[in-house]
């Protein structure tokens, strides 16, 4: 009596599985695909790093955070930020914290170069290497 209960029930769940399968369709199918999803194939490309328009958006994007940044510190009372020269401080070279620094990487440059022609590999531009790596470390 049991194994036959047993079985009755496992037969009508194995049905039960079965249709809720077929009558769910597309759920399961597109389950995780919405608008804001990474893979879907129709999605246009943003502008590419480093091109013209990149820049453009980047430059407008800092600008508006520094506007709402101004406008946190009147809401605050204090005294709005100059934006224009913010935006300027921004796009200047970072300064050389010690003059002999840059000295310091061009000797540092220049024995790498020794060490790249003992190698048989062309040697690297000072100038442009030293100032490379003047950006990194500043």
């Amino acid at each position: 009596m049991f194994g036959t209960v047993l079985i009755a029930v496992v037969v009508v769940a194995i049905v039960i599985a079965c249709l809720s399968y077929i009558g769910s369709g597309s759920i399961y199918r597109d389950l995780g695909r919405t608008g804001m999803s990474l893979d879907e194939p129709d999605m246009r490309p943003g502008t590419a790093a480093g091109s013209p328009a990149a820049e453009a958006e980047a430059r407008e994007e800092i600008r508006q955070m520094l506007e709402a940044k101004s406008t946190r510190r009147e809401a605050r009372g204090e005294t709005p930020l100059d934006i224009d020269a913010e935006m300027d401080s921004l796009a200047a070279p970072a300064p050389v914290a010690d003059a002999g620094l840059g000295d310091e990487v061009r000797q540092l440059v220049i024995a790498r170069n020794a060490r790249r022609v003992r190698r048989g590999e062309q040697p690297l531009d000072v100038e442009h290497e030293v100032e490379r790596q003047l950006r990194e470390l500043g």
